[in-house]
This record gives structure tokens, C-alpha cells and sequence, in this order.
């Protein structure tokens, strides 16, 4: 089942759920028509629908809403916070076209900070789904949860079976000697991709998907550090605040150290283009991400210069 066949199911089984939109209907369309009043489009105001969402919380719903990443997260911002994140209120959040998914668009659209806008909000849970069978999987735990919760939305398939979902988790696809690549998001196709020309060059490489990053699975940074391989994490959001930072923190908390090689924005906003033309202009494509890895482990200068978080 697809993500607007899960939302269906739950709504139908359960009368507290309240499908919002802020005129963002696309993964949703089919939806009015079966929930009735249970369907509300607040038009472009972003904003209304956040306070809207924690009034109806506050009377027992439990409110999923939709909008354009950018503008549910950053315009949205301070009634997230303020309305959603103090009285931790069961409202959900979910972000449509997030990182590099909003492709031909620019930095006005492009949300690279979400993750670290949101994981910031005390009460405030955040997930990135690998793909839609990932995202599917893990909506029934994240929305039954009391507590307010914000998903990256990807609806493309990747064809991996991936394992049950459990909040605060890690998925393992495997441990590595050489490497262990930790990817949250969408650009785990592409990770995948690398892990297999790697894994081809004769290293010893493991794959981990980062789906829970907040709560986070800590044990799995830990116990890959330990390993003394080279981390690799990969994410279409800023260095700053993301996937890269958690590892960073969590290795600063643990008082460990480990050699660790960021693919993520760096200070800057991705260049418009087609989907595919975007992961290739910036270097994201699972082929480019194995001859980076590569190119690092060969160059003892250059890893030298990684030095360790």
C-alpha cells in the first residue's frame, strides 16, 4: 500500500485523525471524498493550519498535516514550536519534496535545514524514510504515538525489502571492516549503489539506514565507531544540524572518536535541474559516492585531513 492507502486505512479506524493540507494535495487526492469533514484544505496559510491543527489536538484529534516542506516547517515555524512543541501535542507533520526532491526548484523551495529546524524543538520526533515501502511502514508507530512528530515524505520505490520498523532504530543492512556508510533519507538508492561498487572493489562495507533521528539509535553510532572504519554519512540536507551533526554529538557525548566523511550541502543551496541532474552536478550519485570513498581511503594525506568528531 502507498502512503494515501495507509492514511486511509488509519483514518477509517481511527475517528481522531484529521487529514489537514495547506493546499497541498498531491500524494492526498482521494482523500476528501472518503473523510468528508475529516478533510480540511486551509488554503495558503500555513501558519492557520499549524493553529488550527493544535486546537483540534488539544480536543483529542490527532491532526496530520501536509504542505510544501519549505513552507510547512520555516514559515510555520514559530506555531510548531510555540502551538505544537511546549504542550508536546499529538500533531503530525508530514513535509512533501524535502531536500534534493524539490529538484528544479530554487533555495526558496529547497529545505535543507528541516531536520535541524525540527530536531530542535523539544517533544519534536523526526524520521527520514529511505523510500515509500520504508515510509509506509513506519506511519501506523509514528501517528499512534501521543506525542508531535515531523516525516520527510518520499514516495519512490527503491525495490529494498526493508526490515520492521522500530522508533529509535536503526536499520542494519550490515557492519562493515572498511567502511559503514549511514544514510537518512531518500539517497539511500544511491548509497545502496555505492555499497555495492565498494563492496565490488573488494572493501569490507556496511550499510545502515538512519530512518529514526530523533529518538536516535545511539547504540549503532557507538558500536560503528568502535569498529575504527571510516564513517560515511550521506544526506540531502545541510552539514550543519543533520545526520552528520547527530553522529558528531553523539560521539562528543560518548567521549569517542572516529574518522567520519560527510556527503551533505555545505554552506550552500543546490542548483535547479531535474532530478537526476541535480544528484550528479552535486555528487550524489551512488557512483560518485563509492570513487569519493574510495579516492579517501587510497589518499592517506586526504584522510589524514579528515581528521576525527
Amino acid at each position: 500500500m502507498g502512503y494515501q492507502d495507509i492514511i486511509r486505512q488509519l483514518a477509517l479506524e481511527d475517528e481522531r485523525i484529521v487529514v489537514m493540507t495547506a493546499e497541498n494535495r498531491a500524494v492526498i487526492r482521494e482523500l476528501p471524498q472518503v473523510l468528508g469533514d475529516r478533510f480540511i484544505d486551509v488554503g495558503i496559510t500555513e501558519q492557520t493550519m499549524i493553529g488550527m491543527a493544535a486546537g483540534l489536538a488539544l480536543r483529542g484529534r490527532i491532526p496530520v498535516c501536509h504542505a510544501l516542506t519549505t513552507f510547512l516547517i520555516m514559515r510555520a515555524f514559530e506555531f510548531i514550536r510555540t502551538d505544537v512543541g511546549i504542550p508536546a501535542l499529538p500533531v503530525k507533520l508530514s513535509g512533501f519534496i524535502p531536500g534534493f526532491l524539490s529538484d528544479a526548484n530554487g533555495p526558496t523551495h529547497q529545505a535543507l535545514e528541516d531536520i535541524s529546524l525540527m530536531r530542535g524543538i523539544p517533544n519534536m520526533e523526526v524520521y527520514c524514510p529511505a523510500d515509500e515501502e520504508d515510509m509506509c511502514g513506519m506511519l501506523r508507530d509514528v501517528w499512534t504515538i501521543d506525542k508531535p512528530s515531523y516525516i520527510r515524505l518520499v514516495t519512490k520505490a527503491t525495490g529494498f525489502r526493508h526490515s520492521a520498523f522500530e522508533r529509535g532504530k536503526a536499520e542494519v543492512i550490515s557492519v562493515g571492516e572498511d567502511i559503514n556508510i549511514m544514510v537518512a533519507g531518500f539517497l539511500f538508492g544511491e548509497a545502496l549503489k555505492a555499497y555495492e561498487i565498494l563492496s565490488r572493489m573488494g572493501y569490507s562495507v556496511g550499510l545502515i539506514n538512519m530512518r529514526s533521528l530523533k529518538p536516535v539509535d545511539e547504540s549503532i553510532i557507538v558500536s560503528l565507531a568502535q569498529t575504527n572504519s571510516l564513517l560515511v554519512t550521506v544526506e540531502d540536507h545541510f552539514i550543519t544540524g543533520g545526520l552528520y551533526s547527530i553522529v558528531a554529538e553523539t560521539l562528543l557525548k560518548h567521549r569517542m572518536t572516529a574518522a567520519v566523511h560527510p556527503f551533505a550541502m555545505k554552506d550552500k543551496w543546490f542548483r535547479p535541474a531535474l532530478l537526476e541532474d541535480v544528484l550528479r552536478y552535486e555528487g550524489f550519485k551512488g557512483d560518485q559516492i563509492a570513487q569519493n570513498i574510495h579516492e579517501v581511503l587510497q589518499n592517506e594525506n586526504r584522510y589524514a585531513e579528515l581528521g576525527t568528531i
